[in-house]
């Protein structure tokens, strides 16, 4: 029996690698992980440096006072007068970045809260600040206050307390790299998976299979490992690519200056245990839903879905900070981001990763057996 089921595997894999399509997702996908890290690298470095220059052209519907000027000059705004009607037309045209109207004591600052209008406000609120605070300081003066007494009578600092080994931006592209290994993973199983089943129905070679003195649960392990394998292929190479391109940004971006944001040799560990156990389980999953199916382009209409599926879950999760418990861990697709987000802040959590290998494990198992009786059943393998 053992050698019936070598026999399909080496059968399954000799057929992935002559198969240039097969290839094609196993390997060519991984390509764009390195593409997402140094370009999310090079748009947050843009934004994190973006000059003053790009965002200090701000109109002021009234006549700024000499001390208005001064604080405008050495924050280098670029100061623009004109009526409100004026600035409007100037910030739809795109010639000054917000614009300012005053009603008494009363200033509203004109944006349309895009992020390119983001940063002068930031800068205009830092001005009104200034000026305040100057205000305030020259009217205690006037009336023979000590200002320094009432302006400063707490002071406030500002500990920041960093991991060398974390940074927010290196946090934020390890784990939408790794969402993306999961796509790629996904993607990478899709395609052998409904070549092996439904692909092998509309060709006819599956009948020819099964005349074969062949138990159905070994041409399904058989087809499983095949797929399995691919998918595990896709995923280091993946992570692979993802730590060559964290190397590349750490050296050439500035963001990234005086802290580690590679992956330690615990981390890369774990991060291929949960590389695995996402690759078994998508694999039997896309099986078992390109086995129901008649045609070669019908699975493919009916795996579609999976990518977004592996993908949105863990994003939303990601995006609003989700902590990983003992019941999400053991919840496909959601659990695997997780588990890595934790694992690549340096939080393993042994209990957590328990829980999502052998959860995976009781889930292929249920789908193997489920794929083994549709293989039993004339009506699904030869319906046409």
């Amino acid at each position: 029996m053992k050698s019936n089921l070598w026999n399909i595997l080496k059968k399954e894999l000799r057929e992935l690698f002559r198969d240039k399509k097969s290839l094609a997702m196993m390997l060519i996908i991984p390509i764009f992980i390195p593409l997402i890290v140094l370009g999310m690298s090079a748009l947050f470095e843009s934004q994190v440096n973006k000059d003053i220059t790009e965002y200090n052209k701000i109109g002021f519907g009234y006549e700024l006072s000499e001390d208005e000027r001064q604080i405008a000059s050495l924050m280098n705004i670029e100061v623009i007068n004109g009526s409100e009607e004026e600035l409007k037309q100037k910030y739809d045209n795109g010639e000054i970045d917000l614009y300012i109207t005053k009603n008494d004591n009363k200033y509203i600052i004109n944006n349309d809260g895009s992020d390119d209008s983001s940063y002068a406000k930031g800068l205009a609120e830092s001005y009104f600040n200034t000026y305040k605070e100057y205000l305030q300081q020259k009217y205690l003066e006037e009336n023979n206050i000590n200002a320094n007494e009432v302006l400063n009578i707490i002071t406030v600092e500002e500990n920041l307390i960093e991991d060398g080994n974390n940074n927010y931006f290196g946090d934020y592209i390890k784990n939408y790299a790794f969402l993306f290994i999961i796509m790629a993973i996904t993607v990478s199983a899709t395609y052998p998976a409904t070549d092996t089943t439904a692909g092998e129905k509309e060709r006819g070679t599956l009948e020819t299979l099964l005349t074969f003195p062949i138990r159905s649960k070994d041409i399904i392990i058989g087809k499983f490992l095949g797929v399995s394998i691919s998918s595990i292929v896709t995923g280091i190479l993946s992570l692979v690519l993802a730590i060559i391109s964290l190397l590349i940004a750490q050296n050439a971006f500035s963001i990234y200056e005086d802290v580690n944001i590679m992956y330690s040799a615990s981390s890369i560990v774990f991060s291929i245990i949960v590389i695995i156990a996402y690759s078994i389980f998508i694999s039997g999953l896309c099986i078992s839903i390109a086995s129901t199916s008649k045609t070669f382009k019908e699975a493919q209409s009916a795996l579609t879905p999976l990518t977004f599926i592996s993908f949105f879950p863990g994003m939303i999760a990601f995006m609003i900070g989700v902590t990983t418990t003992n019941v999400l861990s053991i919840i496909p697709f959601i659990n695997f981001t997780m588990i890595f987000t934790d694992i690549s802040a340096g939080n393993i959590n042994i209990l957590h990763i328990g829980l999502m290998f052998v959860s995976t494990i009781v889930y292929i198992g249920l789908i193997l057996a489920y794929i083994i009786k549709q293989y039993k059943s004339e009506k699904v393998l030869f319906a046409k």
